[in-house]
């Protein structure tokens, strides 16, 4: 992965001299790790004029699932603990003779942007803005496998809870067992909070568990995601608890499934972001259920777990091949409960079969 990583740090070299500034330092994790394979705690990565560096306040641990930093970069352990890597990256960049350094300032706070300044006082401070964010989106087949391990590990883990006997149990111990079997299939641990929801609280978006019982005739709503050698993926999936679904169950489950369908069906490279938020909207839109949605029908995945793009009604830009998504429509009905259902996916041309779809545990309505 070496040379990966390499190619990545040279694709935003060209951007930063493009913009007039020979060096970079990058603090944010996610994008840390892209760069350089691995991202210690508080580390940053320069980006010098002269040789690029890991700075890291301790030596890295040696866990698989906090990744292994290049070999080809050199680190830089600062000598005493309690030290700023950002602030010690800056005075490496000054004496490395570069006149401007880029900087993330969305992700710097004000009084590090400042400590950094300070610092260096002859580096002209610029913003990078998300250019590596932006590099990000399209993955390869390496972080696509990742993905799709991900992927097998949050599947096994709902299959086996679904499984076993669920009436009776509250939302937070259910969620406290998914995310053990995930780690118990290999994960790193969970992407997410795991949301279990169930009766009036199935769902909603974002559901914290609490200690509500699941019951008879209850819908069941999850949302879970596994993390493989930092890569996250997603799985949303809304079940009925009792032997027969409710006819109103039935037609909202029905509604939502038609939505995400539309919605997965136009993934395609080229595909403008806001085109495929409106395939799944103007489903339960035309159903009468405008108030109830959420405000965008999916996001991209990776090191993290809501990346660019956002697939939103005013969202700009369109589609690569390569990029993973997810599709997770829902309608929450105060009072009532909901459906949500959600995939991650990656977006494949049309000649290499469509998308393809990472979760792959069933989306029928099943009566547990």
């Amino acid at each position: 992965m070496s040379e990966v990583h390499a190619i990545r740090r040279s694709r935003l070299r060209e951007r930063c001299n493009a913009a007039g500034a020979p060096a970079a330092l990058v603090s944010r994790p996610a994008n840390v790790r892209y760069l350089a394979g691995a991202a210690p705690q508080g580390a940053v990565l320069l980006l010098g004029g002269q040789e690029d560096l890991l700075v890291c306040s301790a030596p890295p641990d040696d866990r698989p699932a906090e990744g292994r930093p290049d070999e080809s970069l050199r680190l830089h352990v600062l000598p005493s603990p309690g030290g700023d890597a950002a602030v010690t990256a800056a005075g490496l960049a000054d004496a490395q003779g570069s006149d401007a350094l880029a900087v993330e300032e969305h992700d710097l706070t004000v009084a590090r942007y400042r400590a950094v300044s300070s610092v260096a006082p002859r580096l002209r401070l610029a913003d990078l803005g998300a250019a590596v964010e932006q590099l990000r989106v399209v993955k390869d087949e390496e972080e696509i496998s990742c993905l799709r391990i991900g992927a097998e590990i949050a599947d096994q883990a709902l299959g086996e809870l679904l499984e076993s006997i669920l009436v009776g149990r509250t939302e937070r111990h259910l969620a406290l067992e998914l995310e053990r079997r995930l780690v118990d299939h290999g994960a790193d641990g969970p992407a997410f909070p795991t949301s279990v929801a169930t009766g009036p609280n199935s769902g909603r978006r974002g559901h914290r568990p609490t200690d509500r019982r699941v019951e008879e005739g209850d819908f069941l709503s999850v949302c879970l995601g596994a993390t493989y050698r930092g890569y996250r993926c997603e799985i949303g999936r809304t079940f009925v608890i009792g032997t027969s679904p409710a006819d109103w169950q039935i037609e909202l489950y029905d509604l939502v499934f038609s939505a995400q369908r539309a919605g997965r069906e136009s993934l395609m490279p080229g595909a403008a972001y806001r085109m495929v938020d409106r395939a799944a909207r103007q489903v339960l839109d035309s159903a009468g259920y405008a108030e109830a949605l959420p405000p965008l029908t999916g996001h991209g995945v990776g090191l993290e777990i809501d990346e660019d793009p956002q697939l939103a009604p005013a969202a700009m830009g369109k589609l690569d091949a390569c990029v993973p998504v997810t599709v997770e429509p829902g309608v929450h009905l105060p009072g009532r409960g909901g459906v949500r259902i959600d995939d991650t996916l990656v977006v494949r041309p049309e000649a290499d079969g469509g998308p393809e779809l990472l979760t792959i545990t069933t989306k029928e309505l099943l009566a547990l």
